[in-house]
Protein backbone atom coordinates (compact mmCIF):
# COMPACT_ATOMS: atom_id res chain seq x y z
CA UNK A 1 0.00 0.00 0.00
CA UNK A 2 2.71 2.80 0.62
CA UNK A 3 4.92 2.10 -2.89
CA UNK A 4 1.07 2.85 -4.54
CA UNK A 5 0.87 5.73 -2.42
CA UNK A 6 4.46 7.10 -3.24
CA UNK A 7 4.15 6.08 -6.97
CA UNK A 8 0.82 8.15 -6.94
CA UNK A 9 2.24 11.26 -5.43
CA UNK A 10 5.21 10.77 -7.77
CA UNK A 11 2.90 10.89 -11.30
CA UNK A 12 0.45 13.43 -10.45
CA UNK A 13 2.57 16.52 -9.01
CA UNK A 14 3.34 18.87 -11.65
CA UNK A 15 7.02 20.04 -12.38
CA UNK A 16 7.00 24.00 -11.81
CA UNK A 17 7.94 24.68 -15.42
CA UNK A 18 4.64 23.84 -16.93
CA UNK A 19 2.78 24.86 -13.40
CA UNK A 20 3.93 28.81 -15.13
CA UNK A 21 1.89 30.65 -17.32
CA UNK A 22 3.23 29.90 -20.94
CA UNK A 23 2.77 32.56 -23.09
CA UNK A 24 0.90 31.30 -26.41
CA UNK A 25 2.96 34.18 -28.71
CA UNK A 26 6.13 32.47 -26.44
CA UNK A 27 5.61 29.22 -27.79
CA UNK A 28 4.60 30.19 -31.06
CA UNK A 29 7.62 31.07 -31.54
CA UNK A 30 9.03 28.01 -30.10
CA UNK A 31 7.15 26.40 -32.63
CA UNK A 32 8.49 28.44 -35.19
CA UNK A 33 12.24 27.47 -34.13
CA UNK A 34 11.69 23.87 -34.19
CA UNK A 35 9.95 24.07 -37.24
CA UNK A 36 12.99 25.30 -38.95
CA UNK A 37 15.06 22.53 -37.23
CA UNK A 38 16.69 19.61 -39.57
CA UNK A 39 14.20 16.52 -39.47
CA UNK A 40 10.96 18.44 -37.77
CA UNK A 41 8.16 17.57 -40.08
CA UNK A 42 5.92 19.93 -38.71
CA UNK A 43 3.38 20.57 -35.81
CA UNK A 44 0.07 20.93 -34.32
CA UNK A 45 -1.28 23.13 -31.61
CA UNK A 46 -4.86 23.07 -30.45
CA UNK A 47 -7.06 23.74 -27.44
CA UNK A 48 -10.79 23.39 -27.41
CA UNK A 49 -11.92 26.06 -29.73
CA UNK A 50 -8.56 26.51 -32.43
CA UNK A 51 -5.90 24.35 -34.32
CA UNK A 52 -2.64 25.84 -35.40
CA UNK A 53 -1.33 23.91 -37.97
CA UNK A 54 2.11 23.68 -39.88
CA UNK A 55 3.61 20.45 -41.38
CA UNK A 56 5.92 19.70 -44.47
CA UNK A 57 3.11 17.75 -46.32
CA UNK A 58 -0.33 19.50 -46.34
CA UNK A 59 -1.93 16.20 -48.04
CA UNK A 60 -1.18 14.73 -44.26
CA UNK A 61 -2.84 17.38 -42.30
CA UNK A 62 -5.97 14.87 -42.03
CA UNK A 63 -4.04 11.91 -41.03
CA UNK A 64 -1.35 13.58 -38.51
CA UNK A 65 -4.45 15.32 -36.54
CA UNK A 66 -6.27 12.16 -36.43
CA UNK A 67 -3.12 10.52 -35.16
CA UNK A 68 -2.52 13.05 -32.18
CA UNK A 69 -6.45 13.13 -31.51
CA UNK A 70 -6.05 9.30 -31.31
CA UNK A 71 -2.17 9.52 -29.23
CA UNK A 72 -4.20 11.86 -26.82
CA UNK A 73 -7.15 10.06 -26.14
CA UNK A 74 -5.91 6.61 -26.04
CA UNK A 75 -3.41 7.71 -23.43
CA UNK A 76 -5.83 9.94 -21.06
CA UNK A 77 -7.87 6.44 -21.12
CA UNK A 78 -5.44 4.76 -20.22
CA UNK A 79 -3.87 7.10 -17.33
CA UNK A 80 -7.17 7.19 -16.10
CA UNK A 81 -7.85 3.14 -15.83
CA UNK A 82 -4.58 2.95 -14.02
CA UNK A 83 -5.10 6.29 -11.97
CA UNK A 84 -1.27 7.94 -12.98
CA UNK A 85 -3.19 11.47 -13.08
CA UNK A 86 -2.39 13.52 -16.08
CA UNK A 87 -0.01 12.93 -18.86
CA UNK A 88 2.64 15.80 -19.68
CA UNK A 89 4.68 14.51 -22.98
CA UNK A 90 4.12 11.17 -24.86
CA UNK A 91 6.63 10.09 -27.69
CA UNK A 92 5.16 7.53 -30.22
CA UNK A 93 7.82 6.30 -32.53
CA UNK A 94 6.75 4.47 -35.90
CA UNK A 95 8.84 2.83 -38.27
CA UNK A 96 9.79 5.89 -40.02
CA UNK A 97 8.14 9.19 -38.31
CA UNK A 98 8.58 9.83 -34.55
CA UNK A 99 5.71 12.07 -32.53
CA UNK A 100 6.49 14.05 -29.48
CA UNK A 101 2.82 15.58 -27.62
CA UNK A 102 3.07 17.56 -24.57
CA UNK A 103 -0.38 19.02 -22.79
CA UNK A 104 0.05 22.06 -20.72
CA UNK A 105 -2.13 24.87 -19.89
CA UNK A 106 -4.89 23.42 -22.06
CA UNK A 107 -3.16 22.78 -24.86
CA UNK A 108 -1.96 20.04 -26.70
CA UNK A 109 1.43 20.29 -28.80
CA UNK A 110 1.90 17.34 -31.28
CA UNK A 111 5.35 18.22 -33.08
CA UNK A 112 6.23 15.66 -35.89
CA UNK A 113 9.89 14.62 -36.91
CA UNK A 114 12.13 12.22 -38.10
CA UNK A 115 13.09 9.14 -36.52
CA UNK A 116 16.78 10.25 -35.58
CA UNK A 117 15.81 14.11 -34.34
CA UNK A 118 15.72 13.55 -30.38
CA UNK A 119 12.25 13.98 -28.74
CA UNK A 120 13.48 14.83 -24.95
CA UNK A 121 15.39 18.06 -26.24
CA UNK A 122 12.66 19.32 -28.40
CA UNK A 123 10.62 19.45 -25.29
CA UNK A 124 13.41 20.52 -23.00
CA UNK A 125 13.06 23.55 -25.85
CA UNK A 126 9.61 24.15 -25.32
CA UNK A 127 9.01 24.16 -21.79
Amino acid sequence: MVRKKERETTVTGIPAIIEGVVHESDLRKKLETLKNRNGVLGYIMRNSTYASIDLDDPTKIMDYALLSSSIVDACEEISQICGLGGIKSIVVEGKNVKMLVLTANEKTISVFMEKNVDSELLRKILF
